[in-house]
């Protein structure tokens, strides 16, 4: 019948656009996260809701919670971030490889520091632990090439490289968040730590020619 079927249509584009509105108010909530938890991780749902132009209320339809939202904005803040990573080219010699990642992961690590802050505070260790876990392995790989092929130290574990550089990289971004140092130099101020830091430490030509 003509008419029930008009009326089957329009239910099924109001569905169609209620399911569009939700998506993109659930995407413009995930994207303003960031921004305003690292101007204040303190920042409340309803501070979130604002500046992605929604109610609180709405908010509260896509996350039932702070602790649900800041999850699943680390989620795709990583998810985004593992995008980028993932075109930084890892051949070479490690230590450029490094650089470069350090460089490009610095930008992200920038982004998203409030969104960190705030889900240590939020979520349990393990899972925040757990959502870094595909970003950690990344400078893992490039840090275990380094060291088979002599470019990195070996005197101390790999697990001291990875914390050395996490914890590094970090600072910077409390840094620049305080204002001590200028946002545009950071990632060079990281690498002129990390790069003596992960280095093999070089041989005397004296001690070269008594082996």
């Amino acid at each position: 019948m003509p008419g029930v079927e008009r009326a089957t249509a329009a239910d099924d584009n109001r569905t169609a656009n209620r399911r569009a509105d939700a998506q993109r108010n659930r995407a413009a909530i995930l994207a303003a996260t960031p921004g305003v938890l690292r101007q204040n991780p303190e920042a409340s749902v309803a501070d979130i809701a604002a500046a992605a132009g929604l109610g609180r209320m709405t908010l509260y339809g896509h996350f039932r919670s702070r602790a649900e939202l800041i999850d699943a904005a680390l989620t795709d803040s990583l998810e985004r971030g593992d995008s980028v990573l993932s075109v930084v080219p890892l051949d070479g010699p490690p230590a450029e490889a490094f650089a470069r990642l350090v460089e490009t992961s610095w930008a992200l690590i920038s982004d998203a520091r409030g969104l960190v802050i705030a889900a240590q505070k939020e979520l349990p260790f393990e899972r925040v632990r757990e959502l870094h876990v595909k970003a950690e392995e990344r400078v893992r790989r490039v840090l275990e090439r380094g060291q088979r092929e002599g470019a990195f130290r070996t005197d101390v574990p790999l697990r001291w490289l990875l914390t050395t550089t996490h914890v590094i990289m970090n600072a910077a971004a409390d840094d620049v968040v305080a204002g001590h140092v200028d946002g545009n130099d950071a990632a060079r101020l990281i690498n002129a730590v990390l790069q003596p830091a992960v280095a093999a430490p070089r041989q005397s030509p004296t001690r070269r020619a008594n082996r």
